[in-house]
């Protein structure tokens, strides 16, 4: 099956760099592109893009905002939104998160990792590495970020929860952690096929659209606590 990739930048060159190396590939092809973050939006809809790359800062509609109104869209709920970043230590990072996006990448990535955070995006999963999760995200959901809200209170997650089994739970506080299937299932000697159930289930109770929500959720709701190193 096809990826579907939309790409959402304001610099031509850069577009062109990326259609060129998305079309090499054999199982993904560039859809459309857009100069900011309205365009990204209606371009998603009608050409019914499977991930977008989006820039973050674009003149107009910027990429937060377009990513928000993506994930807002019931239509939408398959369309995956990967960020692109100057820097990976970006408050604007989390923000993204919080929006709906499924993760970030550098826009110094190597190709190989480009192709593979499509990949990775359009099979439900989160991009995000090590750094960001137990780092940057941690930072920010503490302190609110900067211009953004306070993280919610964990009250608001009582309920659902609630509606978690230990395991579940336990699997959550891992995912929030920045820990891959293999790795949870090495932690807690099960399969990684088990995991990934308990992962969707949780995922399922607490109404995440995919992993990199489940790690939002399990900062604000409290379940996972910043490490101050």
């Amino acid at each position: 099956m096809t990826i579907r990739v939309l790409l959402a930048d304001d610099q031509a060159l850069l577009r062109s760099a990326f259609r060129v190396l998305v079309d090499s590939e054999p199982d993904m092809e560039v859809v459309g592109e857009a100069a900011d973050g309205a365009e990204a939006v209606a371009l998603a809809r009608s050409r019914r893009a499977d991930v977008v790359l989006m820039d973050i800062r674009m003149p107009g509609t910027d990429g937060l905002a377009a990513t928000r109104l993506i994930s807002e869209d019931p239509d939408l709920a398959g369309v995956r939104v990967v960020m692109l970043t100057t820097f990976e230590v970006d408050d604007y990072v989390v923000q993204a998160l919080r929006a709906g996006a499924s993760g970030f990448l550098g826009k110094g990535a190597e190709p190989d990792e480009l192709l593979n955070a499509i990949r990775i995006a359009a099979a439900g999963e989160a991009l995000l590495s090590p750094v960001a999760t137990k780092g940057l995200i941690a930072t920010f959901l503490a302190q609110g970020g900067h211009g953004d809200p306070a993280p919610r209170d964990g009250g608001v997650y009582a309920e659902r929860l609630a509606a978690l089994t230990v395991r579940e739970r336990e699997v959550l506080v891992l995912v929030g952690g920045g820990h891959s299937n293999d790795e949870i299932a090495e932690r807690l000697e099960v399969s990684p096929l088990t995991v990934k159930t308990h992962v969707n289930r949780a995922m399922a109770k607490l109404g995440a659209r995919d992993r990199a929500q489940l790690v939002v959720t399990a900062y604000e709701s409290g379940l996972v606590r910043p490490r101050v190193e």
